[in-house]
């Protein structure tokens, strides 16, 4: 069953707004990921990050179960699709939350988050042979120095898994693995985004596709999960704060970001999305500050400067943009191919 953008009564316009809105709602959900994961006591990242996606990604299946019935021929015939973008779901949670547990909780975020716009603009180059503005390029650069201003000017809380009397060279090789992992997780992001686009735009049901490819990666990562805690990591539920974080972040920053997310997807080109998320580690960084008392420097407050001058960047360019094109767009259905400039 094909599904066409035009079945919304919503105008070209105002879907855009509402895509850039989602995208935004679901980055501010995803900031709280790492402040939440800070509370708990001796569990893995993997664990969490297993566990978060695992049980939210089931759920989206389940809450989409009538659509992907609906849209089942589709899917298999878009299997492959699928099954890279489950793949690279798989990926992410347990690059991210290790990243964090290397760099800290603001610089493991603004590490993924910058590294995503360029990923998904070469990835959007090398399939369709997409170019993007001088304007997103500048916005990009904006961010990007603002997410690097973020990281230098943040000062961690000891590490506690790192010997007191630890070398530096030890400490320096901490970190460079937890930013090798932050950059993993930014290219996994940018490349199951694309794919679940690109499954949206071949006409298959946003939720359809989302709901496909975050269910099969949720049973996987609970398969290692059950495995994990049977014999290595035991401790994701044994006590209440532990339980209240595994719940909530699979209920709130997988389940319902990922279902706001899918409705920006449907409406933003990838390269715009993965921009505006940029708004991510601008919440994690003043949730890091304010509830996890990590602290930031002049420098970081410029950062987070920089990156709220890339987001209105690109919000204004896409409303320049919309207010050019409105007087000759045409009465009907939105063409889902996306010929908009970035």
């Amino acid at each position: 069953m094909q599904h066409s953008f035009s079945h919304t009564p919503l105008g070209p316009a105002l879907q855009r707004q509402v895509g850039n809105l989602s995208v935004l709602t679901a980055a501010l959900l995803w900031g709280t990921t790492g402040t939440a994961a800070h509370f708990n006591q001796d569990v893995s990242p993997l664990a969490t990050g297993a566990f978060a996606m695992g049980f939210g990604g089931i759920l989206q299946a389940v809450l989409s179960r009538r659509i992907l019935r609906a849209e089942l021929a589709t899917l298999l015939v878009h299997k492959h699709l699928i099954l890279w973008a489950a793949l690279f779901i798989i990926v992410y949670p347990l690059a991210f939350y290790s990243a964090m547990e290397y760099t800290g909780v603001a610089m493991g975020t603004v590490i993924t988050i910058a590294t995503a716009p360029l990923a998904a603009v070469i990835l959007e180059y090398v399939l369709d042979r997409k170019q993007v503005s001088a304007r997103w390029y500048a916005a990009l650069m904006l961010g990007m120095v603002g997410v690097g201003l973020m990281a230098m000017g943040e000062t961690r809380l000891p590490d506690a898994s790192m010997p007191a009397d630890a070398t530096g060279f030890a400490q320096e090789s901490h970190k460079l693995i937890g930013i090798g992992l932050g950059i993993l997780a930014g290219v996994s992001y940018a490349t199951y985004s694309l794919l679940a686009r690109r499954m949206m735009l071949l006409g298959i049901h946003r939720r359809a596709a989302m709901g496909a490819m975050f269910g099969i990666a949720g049973v996987m990562l609970l398969i290692g999960l059950a495995i994990s805690c049977l014999f290595i990591n035991p401790r994701l539920f044994a006590t209440p704060v532990n339980a209240t974080v595994a719940v909530y972040m699979a209920l709130t920053p997988m389940l319902l970001a990922s279902l706001i997310f899918g409705r920006g997807l449907a409406c933003v080109p990838i390269s715009r999305v993965t921009v505006l998320t940029m708004f991510e580690p601008l919440v994690a960084g003043l949730l890091a500050v304010i509830v996890v008392g990590e602290q930031f420097t002049l420098m970081g407050a410029v950062g987070m400067v920089l990156i709220m001058t890339c987001l209105m960047l690109q919000l204004r360019s896409q409303t320049s943009q919309a207010a050019m094109t409105r007087h000759q767009a045409e009465p009907g259905a939105l063409n889902i191919h996306d010929t908009s400039s970035h």
